[in-house]
């Protein structure tokens, strides 16, 4: 994909688990659960969204960890326990008044490809099933929880001519 076409993204959403995660959660006997979040993915998230490229993260789950994590980034779009990710895209799509081609969504499993089908840019991370990795333009190297978000939003920047 030609870093012109990548420059054209001013939204970029995000699935979390298994992207945001390695896919894990711990649950304690309570009902209480966690998640391991990277760091330099969230310093990436922020540099993003300081070069004015919008951010929303679109999780099946519900999850006051991420709730708390994204607060704490300032992502603006927040969808969690979503059960039809485009129809959540349209919405965020629509209020920024945007078009499908200049949206990345980035997923890792099958719950994810109607978005990824969906948006202009499709980007799986390096764990994703195989199922999604034949159809999305683009994979990164690193795997979710692992820095894949970071090397997504430095790739991002670098096409819009930024610091990475």
């Amino acid at each position: 994909m030609s870093a012109a076409r990548l420059a054209q993204v001013r939204l970029v959403a995000f699935d979390v688990d298994g992207v945001f995660t390695d896919g894990r959660f711990y649950l304690s006997e309570d009902g209480i659960e966690s998640k391991a979040f990277n760091t330099q993915d969230g310093f990436g998230v922020r540099q993003l969204i300081d070069a004015g490229v919008s951010v929303a993260v679109i999780s099946g789950r519900a999850s006051g960890a991420v709730e708390h994590r994204m607060k704490e980034l300032g992502v603006p779009f927040v969808v969690l326990a979503c059960k039809d990710k485009v129809a959540a895209l349209e919405d965020i799509i629509a209020e920024l008044g945007i078009t499908p081609a200049e949206c990345a969504f980035v997923g890792d499993d099958i719950p994810d490809l109607a978005a990824l089908e969906y948006a202009g840019v499709s980007i799986a991370v390096a764990n994703a099933t195989p199922q999604l990795l034949q159809k999305c333009d683009l994979t990164t190297r690193a795997s979710g929880g692992a820095g894949a978000v970071r090397e997504i939003c430095d790739m991002l920047l670098a096409a819009r001519g930024g610091k990475t």
